[in-house]
This record gives C-alpha cells, sequence and structure tokens, in this order.
C-alpha cells in the first residue's frame, strides 16, 4: 500500500482534473476548483519551505565563514527585512503591499529592479561572448544563424540604424530587419518549440497518470 496508494491517488485526480475541462456539471467542476486551490496551498508551503532552506543553507554558512558568507548575512537580511515589511504592508493595506505609497513597493521599485535591470544587462553581455565563442561556422545553417543573431544584436540597440542610415528606405534599416526576424522565423520556430514542449509535458502527465512515471516515488523507476 505503500507504492499502490500514492499511484492511485494520483491516476484518480489526475484523470478527474482532465475530466473536468469536458464536463461543465457542478458535480465535476466544484471539486476541481477546490482541488485546483488546494494546490495554491501546497505550493504556498513550498515557498515557505524554500525560504526556510535558504535561511538554513546560508545561516550555516555564516556561521561556519564559509567563502563570501559576508554575501549570505547581506542575502538573509534582505530577505527578512523583505518579509517582514511585505507582511506589515500587506495586513495594514489589506493585502495590497505593491500598492503605490507603500513600503514594498519603494523596495521594488528603488532596489530590486534597478539590480534585476543591471543583472540582465550584464546578462546580455554574457550571451553574447558566449555565442561568439560557441558560433562555430561550418555549414550554411550555422551561417544563418549567426548573421540573424548578428542582425538581432545590433538591431535592438540604436547605433544599429546608423550602419543603414544611408540607405533610403525603412525596410531595409537594420531595425526594421531584426522585427521582420523576431516576428517571423523567430515566432515559428518558438511556436514549434512549444507544441513539442506541450506535447512532451502531455505524455509526461499522462505516464504519472497512469502510474508509468514513478520517480516522484522515492526515486524509484
Amino acid at each position: 500500500m505503500k507504492r499502490e496508494l500514492p499511484l492511485l491517488m494520483t491516476a484518480v485526480i489526475g484523470l478527474f482534473m482532465i475530466l473536468s475541462f469536458f464536463v461543465p456539471h457542478q458535480w465535476v467542476s466544484v471539486p476541481a476548483d477546490f482541488l485546483q486551490a488546494t494546490a495554491i496551498v501546497v505550493v504556498a508551503f513550498g515557498y515557505v519551505l524554500g525560504g526556510a532552506n535558504v535561511l538554513r543553507i546560508n545561516l550555516d554558512a555564516v556561521s561556519k565563514r564559509a567563502p563570501g558568507w559576508p554575501y549570505k548575512i547581506l542575502l538573509v537580511a534582505s530577505l527578512l527585512i523583505t518579509l517582514v515589511v511585505g507582511a506589515i504592508d500587506g495586513a495594514s493595506r489589506d493585502g495590497g503591499f505593491l500598492n503605490s505609497g507603500t513600503n514594498s513597493k519603494w523596495i521594488y521599485d528603488t532596489i530590486y529592479s534597478p539590480m534585476s535591470a543591471t543583472l540582465f544587462s550584464l546578462l546580455a553581455f554574457f550571451i553574447a561572448s558566449a555565442a561568439f565563442r560557441a558560433f562555430r561556422i561550418r555549414t550554411v545553417e550555422a551561417g544563418l544563424l549567426a548573421v540573424a543573431a548578428l542582425i538581432v544584436m545590433l538591431g535592438r540597440v540604436p547605433i544599429g540604424d546608423k550602419f543603414t542610415s544611408f540607405l533610403p528606405w525603412d525596410a531595409v534599416q537594420l531595425s526594421s530587419i531584426q522585427d521582420w526576424i523576431m516576428n517571423f522565423p523567430q515566432n515559428a520556430a518558438k511556436r514549434a518549440i512549444l507544441i513539442g514542449a506541450a506535447l512532451g509535458v502531455m505524455a509526461t502527465g499522462l505516464r504519472v497518470i497512469l502510474g508509468i512515471e514513478r520517480s516522484y516515488l522515492s526515486g524509484e523507476d
């Protein structure tokens, strides 16, 4: 029963949730809504466990004076301060802790957003550097990929149009070309990948529901 009961519960609940998409009757929709709300509660507990795990690991590293321990102190302090401020704002403003004028909103706009933008701006340089090292133009397809990547990177910045400013047509400006690449070839490839990923998720879900995939049961295959 230690193995069979979780497998049975997974199969029954999974098939019931699939059934709720096709049967609009309240005998099906109401329990399905309850199960979805229960899943949200479980995810919320997952966030709590994740935060507790972050505190445990970083406080342990600080106590042992591991390499980079001052940064771990900053991480723990930022986590606790943000959590406390958000809880206070949420309690005093009926849950609207990110409303205009709250301390949480100030932390988000003044600290988190600039740091996030800085991180992503640095990431762009790392991606460009890695792409330059990784590209080995040995085939026609690799050459097309490299040219498209170069056009997109240059077309996304103001200096890109400076290279084609002497041309009289807007359609051949780098910004216009990169827009066409992003809207048509890139979108087509992205949708194909998403369709493949969705089919993979469906197949994995069916394997779990039917009891074929058992890796979540203490690593059992």
